[in-house]
């Protein structure tokens, strides 16, 4: 029995468009992608708030450093377009199971309406930012004014002149505070641990400069690579250089004197090493505080009211609206979707009661003809994850077409110690690096595991997963 298609790819943002892409590329029309919403895009479709940008820089996109969101998404669609990847695409097709059929060596994959699709390889481009997290304070149900976590912006709700309440300090936060300040009657954000902020120096891209990069696209590349090698260098106090690191962080303190009350500025300044968390850009958060309308608050929840929220100083907070800047449930990697392996073990029951493992963050042991993209410790905390994703489909490139080679019924599965022996020698490398000393992050899994971070440069990444190797796989 066949596959209705050779490879299917779950999810039509950045890692799924690239797969499909080289897909393409060589000339593998045999594919499908499986899209839930009703338009490309993935996280640049679905963060809409005011202020979402790019905070890698991205030349790449031609308008400015870094690239806003609208512009963004603009592009993806522009390429989806371009490369007629719509025709390939099912939309609203939202994948609740897929299991591996071990006699036919496919995987079968159910959408919500009960349809099945057949696929002979399967793809994972699911993301890892879409699952937001809303704490569960105490007395939320009573509060009566209007709320909403930052991916789930309700563009409806007028700010102007309200009294609003943004929770959290992170890298959604710091973009969405200073667009709404000008804007809002009082601001008051709630931090619980500050976060190490650098100058993103954004600039626009003038029009000569789109014609001289047009003209000279060489020019282009090379101002890309610069900005990669950069990054790498900064990566490099991250992962043990103490030089690097010393410099880095004089040079990030220093950002922070722009906040002309003292007091706030020394409550806005972190006490864990500069990486340890995701350092965030921006070049307008910290001066927000020197606005008379916004307040920092660094004392704890305790509870909400209809309209307040009460701090366990006794402080009570008088808002209209609260906007929850509480991130993303990362490290657990819920779906909502079932991935049933030769085990008969949904693979992400399996990471909640097992720990979250797979091989280059690609393949897992047990799940075979199937690739992860961003998956378990591929993620970065200097540099850009879209060239890891680009890594990464080179090497499923090879893998496929290892796949290919098999009989029709076989597949390719990783061996278990082979993925056991890397996750060994991988954990191991975290040793002496920012995120191993000593903060808690998103990073980190309840048992205190970075199953998040790759704990090395990207160029490192990309030579290492340059060729796949045959020998670290059964064929079942």
């Amino acid at each position: 029995m066949q596959a209705d298609f050779q490879i299917g790819i779950i999810g039509a943002g950045f890692g799924g468009m690239i797969a499909a892409l080289r897909l393409q590329e060589s000339e593998r029309h045999s594919f499908v992608i499986f899209e839930r919403a009703d338009e490309v895009g993935g996280t640049w479709r679905e963060n809409t708030y005011p202020g979402c940008a790019c905070d890698v820089q991205s030349d790449l996109y031609r308008s400015e450093t870094y690239a806003p969101q609208p512009e963004i998404w603009a592009y993806m669609k522009s390429v989806a377009d371009k490369h007629q990847l719509r025709n390939n695409t099912r939309f609203n097709f939202n994948v609740i199971k897929a299991e591996f059929i071990s006699e036919n060596g496919f995987w079968k994959v159910t959408n919500q309406h009960g349809e099945i699709v057949t696929v002979k390889v399967l793809i994972a481009a699911i993301g890892p930012l879409n699952r937001p997290i809303v704490p569960n304070f105490k007395g939320l149900e009573n509060f009566k004014g209007e709320q909403f976590h930052s991916s789930r912006w309700n563009h409806a709700y007028d700010l102007n002149n309200k009294r609003v309440a943004v929770i959290g300090t992170g890298a959604s936060a710091v973009q969405i505070v200073p667009a709404i300040a000008p804007i809002v009657k009082s601001l008051v954000v709630f931090q619980r641990t500050p976060a190490w902020i650098a100058f993103r120096h954004s600039k626009k891209n003038s029009g000569f400069r789109k014609r001289v990069y047009a003209t000279f696209p060489v020019l282009q590349r090379a101002n890309r690579k610069f900005q990669y090698f950069f990054n790498e260098l900064i990566g490099l106090g991250f992962i043990g250089n103490k030089l690097v690191h010393s410099i880095a962080t004089k040079v990030s303190l220093s950002n922070y004197n722009v906040v002309q009350n003292k007091i706030a500025r020394e409550k806005l300044i972190p006490n864990y090493k500069l990486g340890c968390k995701r350092v965030l850009k921006s070049d307008d958060y910290l001066p927000t505080f020197n606005r008379e309308n916004v307040h920092l608050e660094t004392s704890e929840i305790e509870h909400f009211t209809q309209d307040s929220i009460v701090t366990k100083d006794g402080t009570e907070h008088k808002i209209d609206a609260v906007i929850f800047g509480t991130g993303f449930e990362v490290t657990d990697f819920q779906t909502g979707m079932q991935l049933i392996g030769t085990n008969g073990q949904d693979v992400f029951k399996h990471w909640q009661q097992n720990g979250v493992a797979a091989y280059h963050g690609i393949t897992v042991a047990q799940y075979p003809n199937f690739g992860l993209l961003l998956g378990p410790n591929t993620g970065l905390g200097h540099n850009s994850v879209v060239d890891i994703m680009e890594s990464q489909v080179t090497y499923l490139m090879q893998y496929i077409n290892a796949i290919e080679k098999l009989p029709t019924n076989a597949a390719l599965d990783v061996k278990q110690e082979i993925q056991n022996k890397y996750n060994e020698a991988l954990q191991k490398q975290f040793t002496g690096t920012v995120w191993a000393s000593g903060c808690k992050s998103w990073y980190l899994d309840r048992n205190g595991k970075n199953v998040t971070l790759y704990p090395r440069l990207n160029t490192t990444y990309r030579n290492t997963v340059k060729h796949f190797q045959h020998k670290d796989f059964n064929v079942v």
